[in-house]
Parts: C-alpha cells; structure tokens; sequence
C-alpha cells in the first residue's frame, strides 16, 4: 500500500494539474505512462499516486522522492523536458515541494 507517514526522509512533491474535462482521460493516462516509463526509473523516487477530480476539471499528482536534490534530477532530465509541453499542453499546473507535517490514520 501506498502511504504517507511523517516521521520519514524524503519530500512529498505534489502538482496540481487544471484541464479541461474533456482533456482528463487524455493528460491521465499520458502521465501513467510519464509514470512507468520515466519516473519510475529515475534514482531517488519513492512512489507516485494520480488523484482524478471527479469533475474532470483537476488532476493532483502526489510523488515521494528521497530529497530535493532527487526532485530537481527529475524535472532537469532530457527524458522529464520532453514530456513537460505534452503536459502543458493539455493542463496548467501549479507545484509543491513538501514535507509531511502530520498525518491521522483511523
């Protein structure tokens, strides 16, 4: 299972991405594919998850890394620069870097 302690190292990065309803099946299934084709061979990741507004209207991408230093790897590597305009291209996104400051868990 997936799951976000505190306590832990590492960065929680979290994007939220704002598309068009129409454009959401589309910018989801070109980040799975970011997601098992790029990111999850990058060194330092942890886990990513893809939260789908039910609107249609948001895409939120909640990504552990080992640091920050590992986040940065990321968005400079050529494989990451080329997926960024297909992205952009079909949402506009805001991103966090973040670390966790609680958690409650039933």
């Amino acid at each position: 299972m997936n799951s976000i302690t505190s306590g832990r190292d590492g960065v929680t990065l979290v994007n939220v991405l704002t598309c068009d309803p129409a454009n959401q099946e589309n910018l989801l299934s070109l980040l799975q594919a970011n997601i098992d084709q790029v990111i999850s061979t990058l060194d330092g990741w942890i886990s990513t998850s893809l939260l789908a507004a039910a609107d249609g209207a948001k895409v939120v991408i909640v990504s552990r890394w080992r640091d920050g230093d590992a986040v940065k790897a990321m968005q400079s590597d050529e494989r990451m620069q080329a997926y960024f305009p297909k992205i952009t291209a079909l949402a506009r996104f805001d991103s966090i870097l973040t670390t966790v400051a609680h958690v409650r868990v039933a």
